[in-house]
């Protein structure tokens, strides 16, 4: 059974910064992404990262976000430096198996406020 655990949400002023972590349990996926959902918008992707490494970035985060993984701990994280208010959402993860399944974090909130 595939069990994704989101943790490192929280409230931070402008400019600060935060790293959240996506423990996975249950297979092996190639593909790792974080998305993220503002009150009142629909779900967008923000980052995503291949089991060989290869990133991709929403342009609004480039230069501020950091998507990584550690394959031996199965686990994703996305480093986000430079916060803006703009950036507040729930940020889901999300992972995709090989047999192209993909599985959903139950989220966690992210809050930029001064």
């Amino acid at each position: 059974q595939v069990q994704l655990v989101e943790s490192g949400g929280g409230l931070v002023q402008p400019g600060e910064s935060l790293r959240l972590s996506c423990a996975a349990s249950g297979s092996i996926f190639r593909f790792y992404g974080w998305y993220r959902q503002a009150s009142g918008n629909e779900r967008e992707s923000v980052a995503g990262i291949s089991r060989g490494g290869l990133t991709n970035y929403t342009n609004s985060v480039k230069g501020r976000f950091t998507i990584s993984r550690d394959n031996a701990r199965n686990t994703v994280y996305l480093q986000m430096n430079s916060l803006k208010p703009e950036d507040t959402a729930v940020y889901y993860c999300n992972v995709e198996s090989a047999s192209n399944v993909i599985f959903w974090g139950k989220g966690t909130l992210v809050t930029v406020s001064s």
